[in-house]
């Protein structure tokens, strides 16, 4: 019953008047996020985060987990209509969406996308209701040496999960932390790596980082790239309701692809992309009619777009309980937090309890709103995909540089004379280096992450020798340090596998089809 108390507290608080309007402009963005070929939600929050420096901590929460949850009803759009998914968990949409849509079926499948989106977002949001406190409770009983175990497995699940390479994400990885160090050492009081530069004593800013490498240098790849010829857009052809048949062959669909979605979403080795993909496999194999698959089959597309949002509700899980982004958009909102000066974690919903529940409960409420906007609104999402690229990633370059200014805009470094800000310096490099990540196929999410979790972990790592009196065998000496150890052993080969088995086995599947 106390979650239930909770959940009503929550739902109170989120359907106050300017909570309404910060979920709504986060689903709307996010939806248009979605639809726009390569921007996805991760983008997009980082873009906000400068602007929304001071602004209400819950309003812009509420507003970052709107894009999250928008982006991914989004991302349909584009997969069926122009066959080009906007994040690799559209993928599997577009395999059997953009043969509906060539059918003259594209209304169908953008109603089963969107209907099994608010079916999967519904249900995945209740399960993180319920599921959150137990693992709270759970972590609560932590100890340094096992919050230091939790930030290992979370760099390993960052580095592993993230991109085709571990040794790449590694590398990302450990570019991350070589930034958390810099600053002022909080216990010695000594500067490190600060170079005698007055701006960097407090340390490297997540939100110029964040907007750095993922807008930033999103805008340069673009730009370096070879002009490509326009997209064909398909248009939507009849009707977007389903018939009768649709509804029969989606409905189990939406249910699988939910309970599939849920816990791979919240699995620290999880991800939207391996559930989009199991939830293809698994509907190929229960199908009454297998040979429609690679051909436009409703249930191909119900299935993974149910798996791909309630996976977004289950990422959800790790980050509230723990503090262990398994995304990329993730860890820009665990960036989020900490710009409110939150930490995700079990205390987080001691100290911060009408918050969590708040945006728990506008998750409700933004799978409404996003019902009602998608089917619609269909239309209007489809004019976006004529926006000239060169516009869109020009606005989002100025867009990122004026928030920057706007959140850390002082003039303090002087050059022939001239006196510019240090954080847009920073900028411009961090960009460049986003860009050349991005150029050698180098995952970003690693970086992120270990500037915001190196300084962490390094204070419990601290704690713990000084508790043992530098005895290092204090960091295996519980049963919960060693099952994050061993889980996190398994998180640097699970993601290999699942991706062999839900990804090989789909595009086999598909490949001997169309052979």
């Amino acid at each position: 019953m106390d979650t239930f108390a909770l959940l009503a507290q929550g739902l109170m608080a989120a359907m106050a008047p300017m909570n309404l309007v910060y979920a709504l402009i986060g689903v709307t963005l996010g939806t248009a996020v979605g639809v726009l070929p390569g921007i996805g939600p991760a983008l997009t929050v980082a873009l906000l985060l400068p602007v929304t420096y001071r602004l209400d901590p819950a309003g812009s929460l509420i507003m970052f987990a709107g894009i999250y949850y928008g982006g991914m009803y989004g991302g349909s759009t584009t997969s069926i209509l122009l066959n080009t998914p906007g994040e690799s968990a559209s993928i599997v949409t577009a395999l059997e969406g953009n043969k509906m849509a060539r059918k003259g079926r594209g209304g169908p499948a953008l109603a089963t996308a969107a209907i099994g989106s608010f079916v999967a977002g519904l249900l995945a949001t209740l399960g993180l209701a319920f599921i959150a406190p137990w693992v709270v409770k759970f972590a609560l009983s932590f100890g340094p040496a096992d919050y230091f175990a939790l930030m290992v497995l979370a760099f390993i699940t960052v580095s592993a999960a993230f991109g085709d390479s571990a040794l790449r994400g590694i590398t990302a990885l450990f570019i991350g932390l070589g930034l958390g160090i810099i600053g002022i050492d909080l216990q010695t009081g000594q500067a490190r790596l600060a170079f005698g530069v007055p701006d960097l004593f407090d340390g490297i800013e997540v939100t110029t980082l964040a907007v750095a490498l993922f807008a930033i240098g999103e805008t340069l790849k673009i730009a370096s790239s070879p002009s490509q010829l326009k997209e064909e857009i398909l248009a939507v052809k009849g009707s977007v309701w389903m018939t009768v048949e649709d509804w029969k062959r989606s409905w189990v669909p939406w249910l699988r692809g939910t309970a599939i979605g849920f816990p791979i979403g919240a699995m620290p080795a999880g991800g939207a992309d391996v559930a989009s993909f199991l939830s293809y496999s698994a509907e190929r194999s229960f199908a009454k009619k297998p040979e429609e698959f690679g051909h436009g089959a409703i249930e191909g597309v119900a299935g993974p777009e149910a798996a791909n949002n309630a996976s977004a509700a289950g990422t959800l899980v790790p980050l509230l309980t723990l503090g262990l982004p398994t995304t990329a958009t993730a860890a820009i909102m665990l960036a989020g937090f900490q710009q409110f000066g939150l930490q995700p974690g079990p205390l987080l919903f001691a100290n911060n309890a009408p918050l969590v529940w708040s945006l728990i409960a506008s998750l409700l409420i933004a799978n409404f709103m996003l019902l009602v906007l998608n089917l619609p609104l269909i239309g209007l999402w489809v004019k976006l995909l004529t926006i000239p690229k060169p516009w869109l990633y020009a606005g989002i370059l100025t867009f990122a540089t004026l928030g920057t200014l706007g959140a850390n805009g002082a003039m303090s470094m002087q050059v022939f004379g001239i006196r510019f800000s240090f954080e847009l310096v920073l900028l411009l490099a961090f960009g460049i280096l986003g860009y050349a990540l991005r150029r050698f196929s180098y995952p970003i999410a690693p970086v992120v992450v270990g500037l915001i979790l190196g300084p962490m972990a390094e204070q419990q790592l601290r704690r713990a020798l000084a508790i043992s009196q530098g005895d290092p065998g204090i960091l295996i000496g519980s049963p919960v340090a060693i099952v994050l150890y061993s889980v996190a052993i398994l998180a640097l080969v699970l993601p290999m596998i699942m991706r062999m088995r839900g990804k090989g086995g789909a595009l086999a599947q598909l490949a001997s089809d169309e052979d």
